[in-house]
């Protein structure tokens, strides 16, 4: 795979400064932010700010994440490589692609259709082919390919869907953000056969999960 070196100092930088120097060492993780263009995950006009320490607004109502959060929240999964992998909440495409350079394969479900056509394109254009962007109810899961080795949720939930807990594999993990709508605890949940281990990792800001087993969305 390769890309334009357009905005590789931005990324080097990004990763040592953002990344590295915040205690993540992981090196298949911190390569894989070299190489991935965040600049092609923004709105059009926005690629200068792509590799800055702070969430950008897509559209929709929706964020990419800062790319501290979102390399912490892949480092939390602890992937060798081998993993299958469930996103809820696809936004920009830049965790799922993130993921697809570490895992085996990664479903990514997004409630928006044009955010996930518009993800689904990017990814596909920089040849990460194990990543597969479905529209849907993230908070429902994706039955059809479970157990997950990992789910990542990238919104804000008041509490943690049963139902993604039981698509998770025996030792496999689920990074949640819980919490209320403005603000979340980062929260680690590994299972255990029948048994779940929590652990809060820090307080976050995520935009809120909607849907069947989250935050109800709002008409007025």
């Amino acid at each position: 795979m390769e890309i334009s070196t357009q905005y590789s100092s931005e990324r080097d930088e990004m990763v040592l400064r953002q990344i590295e120097n915040r205690g993540l060492s992981n090196s298949r993780l911190l390569n894989a932010l070299r190489w991935l263009p965040r600049h092609e995950f923004v709105k059009q006009g926005d690629e200068k700010y792509a590799y800055k320490d702070e969430p950008l607004s897509i559209g929709f109502g929706q964020t990419i994440s800062q790319p501290y959060i979102t390399a912490l929240m892949t480092s939390l999964a602890a992937l060798e490589g081998n993993e299958n992998v469930l996103e809820v909440g696809t936004g920009s495409g830049y965790q799922a692609a993130l993921l697809g350079l570490l895992a085996r394969k990664v479903i990514s479900i997004e409630r928006i259709p044009e955010l996930a056509d518009r993800a689904q394109k990017v990814i596909s254009r920089l040849g990460i082919p194990n990543v597969k962007v479905i529209t849907g109810d993230g908070t429902t899961g994706w039955p059809e390919n479970a157990p997950y080795d990992a789910i990542l949720v990238t919104a804000g939930a008041p509490s943690v869907p049963q139902a993604l807990l039981d698509q998770l594999s025996d030792g496999g993990r689920m990074i949640i953000p819980v919490g209320s709508r403005s603000v979340q605890n980062l929260q680690v949940w590994q299972r255990n056969g029948n048994r779940f281990n929590e652990e809060n990792i820090l307080p976050v800001v995520f935009v809120p999960l909607l849907g069947k087993y989250g935050w109800q969305i709002r008409t007025d």
